[in-house]
């Protein structure tokens, strides 16, 4: 199996497979490559439905010379803890942002939320996420307004008195439960319009049905947040229990 990058021509062998609808694990055999490997490509480069070989692989060279000139350190930008290699992490986070993306999120808030869930005290301050992602103050003030109002982060002051922003054990729980209630109010409005349009009609059969099958889900999201919640406050543990693998 070949190992190293992909070349330009494994590139536009991916683009045509993309083209034709196949999945990342039948392009990957016609390539002899992991599906992983296509996978990462893929998602890195715009996501299956804008991948261009011609873009991709500028973009792995770009970054490939980054690799080799790095840049000064920027005092804003965070440190990372000793021992990960920076560009690995860069690369996950942008994988990471294509799902929220992907999830329908602007690029912008995509790419911060991103940034918070991977760093380990899980908060940045503005000027942080600003010389982190290279963006303008402004950006920033902008997606985290969007991120706040959609219960995805909070902010607090800490002890210099600066913003900070940050993702902590319960953010996502909380964003969870108001996608269940958004969820809900979809239902009440489906049932709603039973009587508009005339009980007994098979219109009011399909609203019907739609408040019906938006109730359970709404009510299984929530209940199956709830009984899992704890999950979220679970510390890992620093020397695994392997006896039961013995």
């Amino acid at each position: 199996m070949p190992g190293g990058r992909l070349t330009h021509k494994e590139r536009q062998q991916i683009a045509l497979g993309l083209a034709d609808g196949l999945a990342y694990a039948e392009i990957a055999r016609g390539l002899d490559r992991p599906t992983s490997t296509i996978t990462r490509e893929v998602i890195r480069n715009g996501g299956p439905t804008a991948y261009r070989a011609d873009l991709a692989h500028r973009a792995t060279e770009h970054r490939a010379h980054r690799r080799r000139r790095p840049a000064p350190r920027d005092p804003n930008v965070p440190a990372r803890a000793p021992g990960r290699d920076a560009q690995a992490v860069r690369e996950y986070e942008e994988v990471f942002a294509t799902v929220f993306i992907q999830s329908g999120l602007p690029k912008m808030t995509a790419r911060m939320l991103a940034s918070l869930y991977t760093t380990d005290a899980g908060s940045l301050t503005a000027a942080e996420l600003a010389g982190h992602l290279q963006v303008s103050p402004a950006s920033v003030s902008k997606a985290t307004t969007f991120l706040e109002g959609q219960g995805l982060i909070r902010r607090e002051r800490d002890a210099r008195r600066r913003e900070r922003y940050l993702v902590d054990d319960d953010v996502l729980y909380q964003s969870t439960m108001a996608s269940a209630r958004a969820t809900a109010h979809l239902g009440e409005i489906a049932r709603q319009g039973v009587d508009v349009v005339g009980p007994g009609t098979p219109a009011a059969a399909r609203l019907e049905n739609i408040a019906r099958f938006v109730d359970f889900v709404s009510e299984s999201i929530a209940r199956a947040a709830d009984q899992a919640r704890e999950i979220l406050h679970t510390k890992p543990e620093t020397t695994p229990d392997t006896t039961h693998l013995r």
